[in-house]
């Protein structure tokens, strides 16, 4: 699912940054990122220039 290069660039990080569980780090990275994107897009009653007023 990655190219050469974002694996090299994730071993990379992994390595310098000592990260032993390399399934963990995947599993908490993406839904970390999962998670902030649903509290952005959360729906709300008003949009945000009405909320704004």
């Amino acid at each position: 699912m990655l190219s050469d290069e974002e694996h090299n660039l994730i071993q990379y990080y992994l390595k310098k940054y000592k990260v032993s569980n390399r399934s963990r780090w995947y599993r908490e990275t993406v839904l970390n990122h999962i998670l902030k994107n649903m509290e952005q897009d959360y729906p709300t009653l008003f949009e945000e220039n009405e909320m704004r007023r």
